[in-house]
């Protein structure tokens, strides 16, 4: 058996191990905050919320001194959630635990005898805590093709580095990983595709000037921006002054708008995409292979900058740090058009979950041969 820990801040961890635990072969059990997320294959262990109630930063000590990264004092949500997963622990003794991400939670399952696959992120992930979950771990999965990072997202004691590519839930969702190895799902639809119109980054969307969209009917020529949950987006005023300097259609996904009826197409369809810096939507645009600009936005650790190095590195997308100006959309869509998306391909969005899912199984397998005591 595997277990499965997804942070709750956004939606990228959720869908990325989302996607990572529908093509495994070997049981999986989530833990997490809130229900489980939608299409989630196996068991889920709903955990206490850690920052409910809230937490005042200056009387809490939450970093310990610098040692750790979320560790308030006195909070009874946390105590409760570190209780429920020791607990659960003891009772299930999977072969390994994946932890995406948390070094707290990295540390406590390692505390407890049970192996840990750490989920890689971007930036610099120097400090303290970071070193410590990693010397921790059996090995860091990283959600980019080799080679991407070479800033200290992945660098540090870890005995092995997992670069797998992008891992795209939308992937997952259409069947594109060829793999033939997706799990059955809960929800309705075909074995090893998720509920229709979940586990997308972009759920809304809005075309400045039309008012909210319903079922949109792809079209060539237009520009798409692709905006998740983890942070507001481009406002309405933002994206109407883009247009006009542009003379082009826009559409945008995300925020708090009705879902896309089908975003994979959508992104397929249009002429350039924009996206924000995470993992989840490079990885998704990649999936769709259209010319892209893709805008980190701040983040700790410099972890959407780290990508949009990596991205302009190996010359695969038109890359910008916030919002641009207006004035600076018709040059940044030019590059994007003159970068083309033939190049995505390299990004390993199409196998990613596959590739993820292999090593774990492998993992999974070789640490069960392994066990000093019977399950």
């Amino acid at each position: 058996m595997i277990g499965y820990y997804l942070h709750h801040v956004g939606q990228g961890h959720r869908r990325r191990g989302t996607a990572v635990a529908r093509s495994l072969r070997t049981e999986v059990v989530g833990l997490g905050s809130g229900g489980p997320p939608a299409g989630w294959p196996g068991d889920w262990v709903e955990l206490e919320r850690d920052d409910h109630p809230p937490v005042d930063p200056r009387l809490s000590q939450p970093e310990a001194g610098g040692a750790l990264h979320w560790v308030p004092l006195h909070h009874p949500g946390l105590a409760r959630r570190h209780h429920q997963v020791a607990r659960w622990l003891d009772r299930a003794r999977p072969d390994l635990v994946v932890v995406d991400v948390s070094v707290e939670i990295a540390v406590l399952v390692r505390l407890c005898g049970v192996p840990v696959v750490l989920g890689g992120m971007p930036g610099d992930r120097e400090d303290q805590p970071h070193r410590l979950a990693r010397s921790l771990a059996e090995a860091v999965l990283a959600p980019w093709p080799p080679g991407a990072h070479g800033d200290g997202a992945a660098s540090g004691p870890a005995p092995r580095t997992w670069e797998v590519g992008g891992i795209s839930a939308l992937a997952v969702a259409s069947g594109a990983s060829g793999e033939g190895s997706a799990r059955p799902g809960t929800g309705q639809g075909e074995p090893g595709a998720l509920p229709a119109g979940s586990g997308q980054g972009a759920t809304g969307a809005v075309d400045p000037g039309r008012g909210p969209l319903g079922a949109v009917e792809p079209r060539r020529g237009g520009v798409l921006v692709v905006w998740g949950s983890g942070g507001a987006g481009p406002g309405e005023h933002d994206v109407e002054a883009a247009r006009a300097s542009t003379g082009r259609r826009w559409l945008v996904r995300g925020g708090d708008h009705p879902p896309s009826p089908d975003l994979l197409a959508e992104m397929r369809a249009a002429e350039v995409v924009v996206c924000h810096a995470g993992q989840g939507a490079v990885a998704d645009v990649a999936l769709a292979g259209r010319p892209a600009v893709v805008l980190a936005q701040p983040r700790p650790h410099g972890e959407q900058e780290a990508t949009a190095r990596a991205l302009e590195r190996r010359g695969l997308a038109a890359t910008a740090s916030g919002w641009p100006a207006a004035e600076a959309w018709p040059g940044l869509l030019d590059r994007a058009l003159a970068t083309g998306g033939e190049g995505w391909s390299a990004w390993g969005s199409q196998q990613g979950a596959a590739r993820a899912a292999h090593r774990l199984d492998e993992a999974a397998a070789r640490l069960q041969e392994q066990r000093c005591w019977p399950s």
